[in-house]
């Protein structure tokens, strides 16, 4: 019985082995002429198992990579120029952007697609052309590296993807005019983790991809360099709405700011406020350039406001009582 355990183990270390073995030649592994003796004793057996380990050690594969401090620095090297290159073509296209009106939206649109590729770029020359890993370290360090980075960065990873979701959806681009939540404003910057807005007031707003993606998004131009613009009053119920109507539309039209290639649109709606009946007048209109929409607005009211006190269609004293109603 021990030496037909003895066989049986020897014959399954020689499965397991045979491409090592083979690639040692048969001067290393005698195995032909033990295999017989190993049947009847039970000691060359143990013999037999002895010469396979050994031959396992000495031709255990090695892996000729190391992570020297060369590597390490041409690495940062690439990263720190890549960032510096990256800056300067953004301004470039920027001020390319600023330059050419017509071409503006195309150009900043493109910039974020210009980003993820060149970084795209960058890591693949890192790995495949500096530290030169190993198939096999490669997949085991992402395989690391993505479950701890799932569990540690859920809400980074959420933002980048939403990011991606972003570019690839497109529900607005660089330029729109947008209304997310309590935000309304330009974007000027679409990242892999935030989109960024200036409001109205001047303000830079950086909003998570991840928190766009999980509500409405109000697009006001959908790429078009001309927006719509809407100018609300309120005036007595009993007013000429005829002549109303004329001057409103003549106070849009007259505007530096205004896109006559699209239409000029007055509505009248009555609206009970404090039991007393208000008319609420809609002045809508396009505006050439979306960068303008609040200076046309403002452009509008006044106007409006000047030739309905002009005209008498309105006293003093009553915008004083429609603005507090």
């Amino acid at each position: 019985m021990p030496g037909i355990k003895s066989l049986t183990l020897t014959w399954l270390l020689l499965v397991m082995t045979l491409p090592v073995s083979h690639a040692a030649g048969p001067q290393d592994l005698p195995i032909s002429d033990q295999a017989p003796g190993v049947a009847a004793d039970s000691a060359a057996a143990e013999t037999t198992v002895r010469l396979l380990q050994d031959s396992i050690l000495q031709n255990k594969p090695a892996i000729p990579w190391s992570l020297t401090f060369g590597k390490i620095f041409w690495t940062i090297v690439v990263i720190l120029a890549s960032i510096l290159i990256i800056r300067y073509f953004t301004r470039l296209l920027e001020a390319i952007a600023e330059r050419w009106a017509h071409l503006r939206l195309l150009i900043k649109r493109f910039i974020p697609i210009f980003r993820v590729l060149t970084w795209t770029f960058v890591i693949f020359v890192i790995i495949e052309g500096i530290i030169q890993p190993p198939i096999a370290t490669l997949l085991a360090f992402t395989a690391s590296a993505g479950i701890a980075l799932g569990f540690a960065s859920q809400d980074i990873l959420k933002n980048v993807f939403g990011g991606i979701m972003i570019l690839l959806d497109r529900p607005f681009q660089v330029g729109d005019k947008i209304q997310v939540g309590d935000f309304y404003g330009e974007v000027v910057q679409i990242g892999l983790r935030t989109v960024r807005v200036v409001t109205p007031d001047d303000s830079l707003v950086s909003i998570p991809n991840g928190e766009i993606m999980n509500q409405s998004v109000s697009n006001s131009n959908s790429g078009e360099s001309n927006c719509q613009v809407v100018a609300e009053f309120y005036f007595p119920a009993d007013i000429d709405l005829v002549k109303a109507r004329k001057i409103a539309y003549r106070a849009a039209a007259v505007s530096q700011y205004v896109y006559l290639n699209k239409p000029i649109a007055v509505r009248f709606k009555n609206e009970i406020h404090e039991g007393r009946s208000l008319l609420k007048m809609r002045l809508k209109a396009y505006v050439l350039d979306l960068r303008y929409e609040f200076a046309f607005r403002s452009e509008m009211t006044e106007i409006v406001i000047r030739e309905f006190l002009k005209a008498g269609l309105i006293t003093p004293e009553q915008m004083a009582t429609a603005k507090e109603n």
